[in-house]
């Protein structure tokens, strides 16, 4: 349902029950999938996909170009899962040629003022709190929860089911199942609540925090234990998916905390 206050390209392509509010720009390129809701002030520029139900708030700007001076004008997108809510004055920037696209899972809510930059990936089920930053490439997993007026740097890796405290500075990789706190950004525990609540049985988590207590708490270096949790751990997914994470992060990983 298009309101006549509302401006939509004529090549849009926009399935039949989505209501579009008044003032809203649509540009040509844009697809939005069956059952979203456009409130009112929004923009959404070429490149965008939309899926089903999702909800974008007054003021969002959806899949402008990046702001990067190494952008060309190239073709990209910006991709946004089925049941995702976007809220007030959130902005998402396209990707670049380096990955053609910015993508934001399903189930996401992504709350008001936060800013998405270019070819950045957010995991279905994330949570990114008001006025949170992330600068370009910047990868969130899975059921993370990146708190308000955060700021992320560049190419920062945050894994799947961690927890970021409002405030925080991320400038090393999160990796998955933590908590994050504290200045300079330091693992602080688990995210046992977070776990329980998904549905992760006492020994899984007790695993998974054995495994960090190897990692920070035992005065080994990075890459003692790594070794050491490959040969005491069973191996497990969530113990795979931790060494694949820490093997890969081309920042490093954020440190243990060890103040009072």
């Amino acid at each position: 349902m298009n309101q006549p206050l509302a401006y939509v390209h004529p090549q849009a392509k926009i399935a039949r029950n989505v209501v579009i509010e008044p003032f809203t720009t649509i540009h040509a390129n844009v697809h939005i999938g069956s059952g979203t809701w456009i409130g009112s002030n929004v923009t959404i520029m070429e490149g965008a996909r939309i899926g089903k139900n999702c909800r974008i708030f007054p003021g969002a700007v959806i899949s402008a170009i990046p702001q990067d001076l190494k952008f060309e004008g190239e073709d990209s997108l910006t991709i946004i899962g089925d049941n995702t809510t976007v809220r007030e004055c959130v902005t998402i920037n396209r990707g670049t040629s380096a990955s053609g696209e910015t993508k934001i899972g399903e189930n996401v809510l992504i709350m008001a003022t936060v800013h998405i930059a270019h070819d950045c990936v957010i995991g279905n089920n994330a949570i990114v709190v008001n006025g949170v930053a992330l600068a370009g490439h910047v990868s969130i997993g899975e059921y993370a929860i990146i708190g308000g007026l955060a700021a992320i740097h560049q190419f920062i890796h945050i894994g799947d089911h961690a927890m970021v405290s409002g405030g925080s500075l991320v400038r090393k990789d999160v990796p998955p199942y933590t908590k994050a706190a504290k200045e300079p950004l330091s693992y602080v525990g688990i995210n046992s609540i977070g776990l329980r609540r998904r549905g992760f049985s006492t020994q899984k988590i007790s695993e998974i925090q054995n495994i960090y207590r190897i990692l920070y708490q035992k005065n080994y270096n990075t890459t003692q234990a790594v070794e050491k949790i490959e040969a005491e751990m069973e191996a497990t997914s969530e113990r795979d998916e931790i060494l694949l994470f820490i093997r890969n992060s081309q920042r490093g990983i954020m440190k243990g905390y060890w103040g009072g």
